[in-house]
């Protein structure tokens, strides 16, 4: 990790980083022994390390979920499929969205339909990929993708990461909101198995466009919910300042939604998070979605849609 890359609570961690680097250059550099010195910054890190990563607010994991070294949709993809991966463009109606990615790739000899949200790493393919917002035509365009998947009996993995559906005025006019109620209503009934998993930021209807699966998994560091904690705070306190509050409050860490039984499991990241050790971050949930399919594949396509259902009407359900 660069000193460009470390997020305001990483501040102690990047110092002890520094004083280390430090240490090894006067050891090689001179004559004095700090061998006893290193190991001392060493085993401070460490234990720092260990309480920041063990104690991270609600905030904290929103931050973690935009770090911009985070591995991306099509990075997972890449990785699973070891290159195999065929990306098919177009909702055969506008254009083609290049903040929702998808098309055909293997994982060993099972081949998948891969759709997720993409963002960019530098200006230029932020603005390529709209932050990772799509508009009505990338969920046209995933839901293409998936009624091709239904036809040929392949199963579907989308990944989430997305700020939101772009809220733009021609969005609303080329009509967004339909777009996702389409999808939401399509995935539903698909005869398909439907695998689910938030990589990174899962805000409001722009993520639950792709994501009613028949297992839903979010990543340690990730969040899922109505609403960004900017936004809410915005709405509710007419300023940004109240993020950390708003952010407590929507209930929305991983942690937060397996209690609220919205999702299937939690999948543990790497120590330090996904970008820490991407090609673990990448075999972690891989494994998932190879394990979630061997289950899904033994259903019958009527159990499996009826199992679905089932899912998504008991969700909010409770008894007083």
């Amino acid at each position: 990790m660069n000193f460009m890359e470390y997020l305001d609570f990483e501040k102690p961690i990047q110092e002890l980083e520094e004083q280390l680097t430090k240490c090894a250059i006067i050891g090689e550099e001179s004559d004095v022994d700090v061998t006893e010195t290193c190991q001392q910054i060493e085993e401070k890190l460490k234990k720092t390390r260990t309480e920041i990563y063990k104690n991270l607010t609600a905030w904290q994991r929103v931050q973690l979920s935009r770090h911009p070294s985070r591995p991306y949709t099509l990075d997972y993809i890449n990785a699973f499929t070891n290159g195999t991966f065929m990306e098919l463009h177009g909702d055969r109606n506008v254009k083609d969205d290049k903040a929702m990615i998808g098309g055909l790739g293997k994982i060993g000899d099972q081949s998948f339909m891969f759709i997720g949200q993409q963002k960019g790493y530098n200006t230029k393919t932020r603005q390529y990929r709209n932050f990772g917002m799509a508009n009505p035509e990338g969920y046209r365009k995933a839901l293409r993708l998936m009624k091709m998947a239904e036809k040929f009996g392949i199963p579907v993995v989308t990944l989430i990461d997305t700020p939101g559906a772009y809220p733009g005025l021609e969005a609303e006019e080329r009509g967004q909101g339909e777009a996702i109620a389409r999808n939401i209503y399509e995935m539903i009934i698909l005869k398909v198995p439907i695998i689910t998993v938030v990589i990174g930021e899962g805000a409001s209807g722009g993520a639950l466009g792709i994501a009613v699966g028949d297992r839903v998994y979010m990543m340690e560091n990730t969040w899922y919910t109505v609403i960004s904690p900017e936004s809410c705070s915005s709405i509710l306190w007419r300023s940004w300042e109240h993020k950390e509050t708003a952010a407590e409050a929507l209930k929305l860490t991983a942690k937060d939604m397996k209690k609220l039984k919205l999702i299937d499991a939690i999948i543990k990241e790497p120590f330090g998070g996904a970008h820490s050790n991407r090609e673990e971050a990448f075999k972690i949930v891989e494994k998932q979605i190879v394990k979630a399919f061997n289950e899904l594949k033994e259903l019958t396509q009527k159990k499996l849609v009826k199992e679905r259902m089932e899912k998504y009407e008991d969700m909010g359900v409770y008894n007083s």
